[in-house]
């Protein structure tokens, strides 16, 4: 066979081998484009979130009505109910001192301080009752001589004036006799008082504040000799604006007795403890500055001394104390934390239909942590306690709980396959 006869064949082959590579990147394309919407089609979908409305998630309570005292909260400075600066009454040296007789110290009623000297005060004692002696049997002498003159004018039988026999009766020095007697006496009193002086007791159950003197001082009645305060009952003296005055009882002697008050030191004490006490006085007049009236709180037995008492906190002089006093009884109100009031005297209230009411009620008074509200507010409707950033009359809320208990919540809460 002849070269010739062989070409045709040749050339077949290399047209079905250019075309065998022309189509093979198409192939290629085709089957990764079927395999990616194979993979599209197959792989998994996102379930579509159920719609929630467009309202804002707030917390609520109910509102209740009912009867609420009232109580006044201030700050108030303890401060001793009796106080004295010890003097003596009479002059000497200090020969004693009791033991007690230091700041702090306690002492009773009638107790011994300190005794000065009383060796003097014994001298004139003991020449004054001599000298009472002496001036008895002085008396003594005249009245008989007044009996003898009796007799001798009886037996004389004359008729004679009124101050002739006022005379001869020895009449005036019988009277000077009992004058002389009268006064020596008095000066015998006095000298045993001033004996009895030289020992300086306790006007009262007392705290010692103080002490000035010392064994071997000499004193006068113009020395000082200790500060003393007493011990049955503390005062608290409070500022009150006088607009809360309405609201408590002062004691007085023809009527009920004062407003209760607790006393509160969470520095001295911690926050749990307190005292109890009684209102007791009020200032006569008001601060012209800042329109304050003073309250006067009686505590007794403020030092625990009593076994009554024992167990509570001791109350110290010069305390900065907190003052609860139990005020006058509301029959309906309905109490409201003060950061639920907005604007003063506003309140939101979610409405039955699940929007924002802005409500102004009436405040009938305003304590430290609560208001009391008497008019404006039912019983049982639900008081908003979430802070709102914006709020908008007539807004659309809703429920934590409910929100928590929904069945979009319970579906939002389960994990995407």
């Amino acid at each position: 066979m002849s070269p010739d006869q062989h070409q045709p064949s040749t050339s077949g082959k290399e047209t079905k081998a250019n075309l065998l590579r022309l189509l093979l990147p198409v192939i290629v394309i085709v089957i990764s484009a079927s395999v990616a919407f194979w993979m599209m089609q197959s792989g998994p979908k996102a379930k579509p979130r159920a719609k929630t409305r467009n309202a804002v998630l707030v917390d609520v309570r109910p509102i209740e009505l009912g009867p609420q005292t009232t109580t006044v909260s201030i700050m108030g400075t303890v401060k001793p109910q009796r106080e004295v600066a010890l003097k003596p009454r009479v002059s000497g040296e200090i020969i004693k001192v009791g033991d007690n007789l230091i700041p702090g110290g306690r002492f009773n009623k009638g107790e011994e301080l300190l005794a000065i000297d009383p060796s003097d005060y014994q001298l004139v004692v003991r020449q004054l009752a001599s000298e009472v002696a002496r001036v008895e049997s002085d008396m003594q002498v005249e009245l008989g001589r007044q009996r003898v003159a009796q007799k001798e004018f009886e037996l004389l039988g004359e008729s004679v004036s009124e101050v002739e026999k006022t005379l001869m009766l020895r009449e005036p020095q019988l009277e000077n006799n009992r004058a002389l007697l009268e006064g020596t006496r008095a000066r015998l009193e006095q000298a045993q008082l001033d004996l009895k002086r030289t020992s300086v007791r306790s006007p009262f159950n007392a705290v010692v504040m103080s002490r000035e003197v010392n064994l071997g001082t000499r004193v006068s009645p113009s020395t000082t000799l200790a500060t003393l305060v007493g011990s049955d009952s503390y005062w608290v003296e409070a500022p009150i604006p006088a607009s809360q005055l309405q609201w408590i009882s002062i004691s007085q002697e023809d009527s009920d007795s004062g407003s209760a008050v607790r006393i509160y030191d969470s520095v001295a004490w911690g926050p749990n403890r307190s005292r109890s006490g009684q209102l007791v006085g009020l200032t006569a007049m008001v601060e012209e500055n800042g329109r304050m009236a003073t309250l006067l709180a009686e505590i007794a037995d403020p030092l625990s001394l009593q076994p009554t008492s024992s167990e509570q906190p001791k109350l110290l002089l010069g305390s900065y104390v907190r003052v609860e006093i139990e005020g006058k009884l509301l029959s309906k109100a309905a109490a409201i934390e003060r950061d639920l009031i907005h604007n003063g005297e506003q309140l939101w209230i979610m409405d039955e239909e699940g929007r924002l009411d802005i409500r102004t009620v009436e405040i009938a008074f305003r304590g430290q942590d609560q208001v009391l509200v008497t008019g404006g507010g039912k019983h049982g409707e639900k008081l908003i306690t979430t802070n709102l950033p914006s709020p908008v009359q007539g807004m659309t809320l809703r429920l934590k709980d409910a929100e928590t208990s929904s069945p979009a919540a319970e579906e939002n809460s389960k994990p995407c396959n």
